[in-house]
């Protein structure tokens, strides 16, 4: 389809038309190969019953959901899931003395990878939160009322780490309202 825009396009001359052709068949090859790809990640997402359990949760799609479930292979290596949601990096850092608790910047000490990946999930959560009433959503849609977007996206991403550990650890699907 790109391939038809370059060719029928007047605005640019001939000669760039001709020196960009290869990169835009090269893009649309790239693009049938990430396509084919994600439905592969999609198929062993699908055929995992942890990695199924994990999409149920906004923000959780077959990328994350897969990448969690190869990536932890014990949960009950964590005691619970704050630690878990420590070992992604989506905690504050703590700067406490005296009994002052004093919380920071998020560490970003963990697993880089699935950070990223629920951060974006949380983005996504975020954007779409008018359209569904879960808890979840009406959770991040009251905090975005005090908070600036990305606290709010890295509190949602911590939140989703959270319920991923749970799903994780009693093999449930997400329900969306409280227990």
């Amino acid at each position: 389809m790109a391939i038809l825009v370059i060719e029928g396009n007047d605005m640019i001359p001939a000669t760039v038309r001709s020196a960009l052709l290869p990169l835009v068949r090269q893009l649309s090859e790239l693009d049938t190969e990430i396509r084919q790809s994600d439905q592969a990640i999609l198929a062993l997402a699908k055929a995992d019953e942890t990695a199924r359990r994990l999409m149920t949760v906004p923000g959780i799609g077959p990328i994350t959901a897969s990448a969690l479930a190869a990536s932890v292979q014990d949960i009950t290596a964590f005691s619970g899931p704050r630690e878990f949601a420590a070992f992604l990096g989506l905690t504050p850092r703590q700067n406490s003395s005296g009994g002052k608790e004093r919380l920071g910047r998020v560490s970003k000490m963990g697993n880089r990878y699935l950070r990223k990946l629920l951060v974006v999930g949380a983005h996504a959560v975020l954007f779409h939160r008018k359209r569904s009433g879960d808890m979840l959503r009406n959770w991040a849609d009251r905090l975005m009322d005090t908070k600036p977007f990305k606290l709010v996206a890295v509190a949602t991403a911590n939140k989703l780490a959270r319920i991923a550990f749970a799903l994780m650890r009693d093999e449930t699907h997400y329900v969306g309202t409280p227990a």
